[in-house]
């Protein structure tokens, strides 16, 4: 639970396919507005989150009240996703879904992401994780200049 008990963190299942497809949609194009304009329908994202991520990777969804407001999704310490609602942001619910994806981890969490996306990248840093390397974009989709991040559970680099 978030500091004011209104929060609660649970594995993804099917049902939660369409809401975490919204987060997903909604968080990249208010946080990441350089990326290029989204191709795909929320259809065509609900059924990539239904299809691969709830089922490749381990996904946990924050959930207020009844709705979902974002989610995590990682495998063998890998972080895939970890998008929020834009309306959430900065009140601790990011903060929940990455102790549940380091509590779930072999000793250490990777992550990949935007040298672009400093809120992110400070997230991040304030959590623990430092640089690993950068990239000038040639292993994403998007073709940007990225970096890989690491959190080991001892501390070392």
């Amino acid at each position: 639970m978030t500091p004011d008990g209104k929060t609660a963190i649970r594995r993804a299942d099917a049902a939660d396919a369409a809401a975490v497809a919204r987060i997903h949609l909604a968080s990249r194009a208010a946080t990441m507005p350089y990326l290029p304009p989204q191709k795909r329908s929320h259809d065509q994202v609900t059924q990539w989150i239904r299809d691969l991520v709830l089922t490749q990777y381990r996904t946990w969804v924050a959930v207020r009240g009844t709705e979902i407001v974002g989610y995590a999704a990682a495998e063998s310490g890998m972080l895939h996703d970890l998008y929020l609602r834009p309306d959430v942001l900065r009140q601790g619910i990011g903060t929940l879904l990455l102790d549940e994806v380091k509590r779930d981890s072999p000793g250490e969490v990777s992550l990949y992401v935007f040298q672009q996306n400093t809120g992110a990248r400070a997230f991040y840093e304030r959590h623990g994780f430092t640089v690993v390397d950068t990239n000038d974009g040639s292993r994403n989709m998007e073709a940007l200049p990225d970096m890989t991040l690491r959190w080991r559970a001892d501390g070392a680099r």
